[in-house]
């Protein structure tokens, strides 16, 4: 167990990403409030983000831009693109997710004049 603690602990921002998923889902299961689930929703987004950032991370690397009369190109020294345009597109969804999400709990509260689930669902039956 010593080694899966140092390992851990080697690498706060995968603490940081588990920590915040984990929180995320916790308040997404077990509040009752709908604005309150988007809120662990968009905890769970980010800490997604989060994680395709850090992978991205390269140390001494830079951009993937090869130049006319640069010598012989080496993967080693550019940063894979990969997970930024990932990341960018996962910003945008999550914007997207969240005004969509935020347009239905007000039509939800207008509708039934309560955001909480089990009141919502005992008016539906």
């Amino acid at each position: 167990m010593p080694e899966f603690l140092d390992a851990a602990l080697s690498r706060p921002n995968l603490v940081a990403f588990v920590v915040l998923l984990l929180w995320g889902l916790y308040i997404t299961i077990t509040h009752h409030n709908l604005v309150k689930k988007l809120i662990g929703l968009y905890l769970v987004q980010t800490s997604v983000i989060f994680f395709l950032v850090t992978t991205g991370a390269k140390e001494g690397a830079t951009v993937p831009v090869i130049l006319d009369g640069m010598g012989p190109v080496t993967a080693d020294a550019y940063v894979n693109p990969l997970p930024q345009v990932l990341t960018l597109t996962a910003i945008v969804v999550q914007i997207a997710t969240l005004g969509v999400s935020l347009g239905l709990v007000s039509r939800i509260y207008r509708k039934f004049g309560s955001l909480d689930e089990d009141q919502i669902l005992a008016k539906l039956e």
